[in-house]
């Protein structure tokens, strides 16, 4: 992945993004904050309960100007789809345990000038609010910062916060986090669990001396 190659992209992938940015504007979403003013960074999308989420992200991510990314399947990435996928803005990860995918995604970030990747850190629909680490490992490894995106289905409102620059220190780092998140969605469960699991964290990582 790499900004020495301007070619045009396939046409499916054209014809699919068209599709993607109908949908999201048929949906009428309205997008709150501003460019976080970086040309890399990753994005954790939350919280992630509807498949809509991905089209939204996408499209409100595209409403600032920047070309969103996602991690996918390597085996996706295959002929005939190799080039569709990369110009959908699909970074191919292999997830086996002989490989390292932070590594992987935080190389494609030195291979780029630009690089939005929209990562949803509940990992699934089903979540009860509880984040996994791989996207901040990823920010953290790339010298990347963590933009948190959110999104409201019953207000049609989503939107970017700030920049969070990962400092290697896990616990503090979601607790920023978290305080964004209740800051623009206060009845929100899933972000109050968020901010319970920042606490158990903290404590985790100052040791039992600190519970």
């Amino acid at each position: 992945m790499t900004t020495a190659t301007h070619r045009r992209p396939h046409w499916l992938s054209r014809i699919a993004w068209r599709i993607l940015l109908t949908l999201y504007r048929w949906k009428g979403w309205r997008v709150e904050g501003h460019h976080p003013g970086v040309g890399k960074c990753v994005i954790a999308g939350a919280p992630h309960t509807s498949n809509w989420d991905f089209v939204f992200f996408l499209g409100g991510v595209h409403h600032f100007g920047m070309q969103p990314s996602f991690m996918g399947k390597h085996t996706l990435f295959k002929w005939p789809m190799t080039r569709f996928m990369r110009d959908m803005g699909g970074i191919a990860v292999d997830r086996s345990r002989q490989s390292n995918y932070v590594g992987q995604v935080a190389q494609a970030f030195t291979e780029t000038d630009e690089l939005a990747l929209v990562v949803a850190p509940e990992g699934s629909r089903n979540s009860n609010g509880r984040w996994r680490s791989g996207f901040y490992h990823i920010a953290h490894a790339a010298g990347v910062p963590i933009v948190p995106g959110w999104v409201d289905h019953a207000t049609k409102r989503g939107g970017l916060g700030p920049p969070i620059m990962p400092t290697g220190d896990f616990a503090a780092d979601l607790a920023k986090i978290a305080a964004f998140y209740r800051s623009v969605r206060p009845d929100c469960p899933r972000f109050e669990e968020l901010a319970r699991q920042a606490i158990e964290q903290s404590g985790l990582h100052a040791g039992p001396d600190a519970l």
